[in-house]
């Protein structure tokens, strides 16, 4: 493993025994939650979004530090941006944001967060 693979890998062990989004919006704007039944990992997000811009995201959930790591580091990525982003978002965009490669197993583990968001933006007003 180079030097900046780990530096990543440690990265997501640090989000996943800290997480720095973890929690509750008392008045968000929406929510979504979905899991993966074939590992047990579970997502719930909340957004607050005041206008087009996302203004807080926290998520909640169990699993692996992967799926949690992701939560974490994506809804401190959509912060601050137009919620039309979340539309945007993608596969390669949630790698590049966690930074390490992934097998196919840990992909969706990976991806959950993606998913847990784009079901979040379908409850946004158009």
């Amino acid at each position: 493993m180079d030097e900046l693979q780990l530096l990543y890998t440690e990265q997501i062990l640090e989000r996943w025994k800290n997480p720095r989004n973890y929690g509750e919006i008392d008045d968000k704007t929406v929510e979504a939650e979905d899991s993966n039944p074939l590992c047990g990992d579970r997502i719930k997000i909340a957004l607050k979004v005041q206008g087009k811009k996302i203004v807080d995201a926290k998520f909640t959930g169990t699993g692996c530090s992967i799926s949690q790591a992701s939560a974490d580091l994506m809804t401190e990525f959509v912060i601050g941006k137009d919620a039309s982003i979340l539309r945007k978002l993608n596969k390669d965009d949630v790698l590049r944001i966690l930074g390490i490669e992934l097998t196919a197993v840990r992909l969706k583990c990976a991806l959950l967060s993606l998913k847990v968001l784009k079901l979040a933006s379908l409850n946004l007003s158009q």
